[in-house]
């Protein structure tokens, strides 16, 4: 019995772009990213502490807010376009709105 297919997103103008943009920069360069300061910010809490909708709010507000100022955005989003995360804050965008703006959250589901 075969595993069931799964259906990958084509590649979106925006990673052409972006891939443009950040040709050439050293992924060194995300040592530089301010997310590293403080990594939950991005991410959330772990598996066992319980975070509010308001909480996650705020959070995600202050990752926003961080991200705006980071030297290595565009490298932290063409890893993001690259990767299709299902959650945490990349380049100021939450995973779930990435996905959605991208139209890729409804092609991530399985096809028989």
């Amino acid at each position: 019995m075969s595993a069931p297919a799964v259906r990958l997103p084509v590649a979106h103008p925006a990673l052409s772009l972006l891939t443009a943009i950040t040709d050439g920069m050293p992924r060194r360069l995300a040592e530089g990213a301010l997310c590293d300061a403080d990594p939950e910010l991005h991410t959330g809490p772990d598996a066992f502490t319980d975070e509010s909708a308001d909480e996650r709010a705020a959070r995600e507000q202050v990752a926003r807010e961080v991200c705006a100022e980071c030297p290595v955005r565009a490298l932290c989003l063409a890893r993001a376009l690259e990767v299709r995360p299902d959650s945490g804050v990349w380049a100021g965008i939450p995973a779930p709105d990435l996905l959605t703006m991208l139209g890729w959250a409804e092609q991530r589901t399985e096809v028989a």
